[in-house]
């Protein structure tokens, strides 16, 4: 059985940090790019990030540049996305998603990804 399990969303306040992880079992791990997607209320789901870890490649949408860092352990079938300086605007479900083969040059279409998780909460207040 596919899983994508996220973990480690919260509140917190701005300019402060999480660290969501993302753990994947029941495909060959190292066959797929894992991407974060966001969605917050009232607004359609957006790409965050992506990590193609057999080739070494990240991706990052603009909004989030320089402030989040996505890292893959394979040894653990798991993805992070360290998150600092967060902002109001960061607040959203935090979804991560699995496709086969690579990010390419951004995080793609959301109908690209075969596999989802069922989302963490992350809050950031004022």
């Amino acid at each position: 059985e596919v899983q994508l399990v996220e973990s480690g969303g919260g509140l917190v306040q701005a300019g402060g940090s999480l660290r969501l992880s993302c753990a994947a079992s029941g495909f060959t791990f190292d066959d797929y790019a894992i991407g974060w997607f966001r969605q917050a209320p009232g607004k359609e789901r957006e790409g965050v990030s992506c990590i193609s870890s057999s080739v070494g490649s990240t991706y990052y949408a603009d909004s989030v540049k320089g402030r989040f860092t996505i890292s893959s352990d394979n040894a653990k079938n798991t993805v992070y996305l360290q998150m600092n300086s967060l902002k109001p605007e960061d607040t959203a479900v935090y979804y991560c998603a699995a496709q086969r083969g690579t990010c390419g040059s951004s995080v793609g279409p959301m109908y690209v990804y075969d596999y989802w998780g069922q989302g963490t909460q992350v809050t950031v207040s004022p």
